[in-house]
């Protein structure tokens, strides 16, 4: 690979394990942007791989993974495909994961995380109590905390509580609150709502009354904000749909205002001929108003007379 285009390749695979916590679906974004330029990298199908899991996009990650998997011949991130496989709603294939021969080459805290997934792949087909052993071993011990202490002793809590046995879970999940030095779950808050039910279930009915009220409002806003888009919008006024549509509509458009154009013609023309008359009327008007005002203009002979005229043949025939 190239220098320049390894750095590229680097700098976007560092933004997403900055975003992965904080904003998964900019982090997937720089993941794919990575595997566009490097496919062919293990590393970069792994980082591309978590990052699609964290995003919640199961299938992208579980090809990824496998990928990787491929490519650096290790066992790779096991837990985290057969987790995939439970949220794709495939927990037999989940199971089959964990007990393959990768996983004996996992270390202690991924083997943790397997029992975990397992727990929770047999929840998920209805085993309750095989949840619960599954879940069971030497680690399961509050007096020797690890790392792994509060993920392992919350998911025996909360599938003890699965199967009803309210006591030893909100021992647990107190055990849990008390590994959990970063707070990461809620295992103190779980623990309050097992030892007090009523108060949980009054908690919880609040909570979906608040939930059910926020819908409504958010259902009323949307339906405004249709009314107010027909109000403004009216369907009759709607833009065409297609080419042929915007060239009938002009067309009509065309036609309406030849129409227009001719009627105002039309009743334009009586008025220019009534117009004429008056004209006609007031020029002879203004000819009789300067006859008795001023003489006639010169410029025009007046015609000789009929008397005149035969006068002048008396004469011719009298000296004949």
């Amino acid at each position: 690979m190239p220098r320049v285009l390894a750095e590229v390749v680097a700098k976007h695979l560092v933004a997403a394990g900055q975003l992965v916590d904080t904003d998964p679906e900019q982090a997937l974004a720089h993941a794919r942007y990575a595997r566009t330029r490097a496919a062919r990298v293990g590393a970069v199908r792994e980082a591309a791989g978590l990052a699609a899991y964290h995003a919640g996009e199961w299938a992208e990650a579980l090809s990824e993974l496998r990928a990787a998997r491929r490519m650096t011949g290790g066992p790779g991130h096991v837990a985290v495909m057969a987790d995939c496989e439970r949220a794709l709603g495939r927990p037999e294939r989940a199971l089959e994961l964990l007990r393959g021969p990768e996983a004996a080459e996992l270390p202690h805290a991924e083997l943790v995380e397997l029992r975990i997934v397992a727990a929770g792949a047999r929840r998920d087909m209805g085993q309750l109590d095989a949840a619960v052993v599954a879940l069971q071993g030497p680690d399961l011990d509050p007096a020797k905390p690890a790392p792994w202490s509060a993920r392992l002793f919350y998911a025996y809590a909360d599938n003890l509580a699965a199967v009803g046995r309210t006591d030893e879970a909100i021992r647990w999940f107190l055990h849990a609150a008390e590994a959990d030095q970063d707070e990461e779950t809620d295992a103190a808050e779980r623990a309050h709502e097992l030892s007090d039910p009523e108060r949980a279930r009054a908690l919880a009915e609040l909570a979906a009354e608040e939930e059910a009220a926020e819908n409504d409002a958010a259902a009323g806003a949307e339906d405004g904000a249709v009314d107010a888009d027909r109000t403004e919008v009216p369907a009759d006024s709607a833009a065409p749909a297609d080419a042929q549509s915007v060239a009938e509509s002009v067309a009509d458009s065309s036609v309406e205002e030849s129409a227009a154009d001719a009627a105002e013609a039309e009743a334009a023309e009586p008025v220019e001929k009534a117009e004429q008359p008056e004209k006609a009327v007031a020029e002879p008007k203004a000819a009789e108003a300067s006859v008795e005002g001023e003489p006639a203009s010169p410029s025009a002979p007046a015609a000789p007379s009929a008397s005149a005229g035969e006068q002048r043949r008396d004469e011719e025939s009298g000296q004949r």
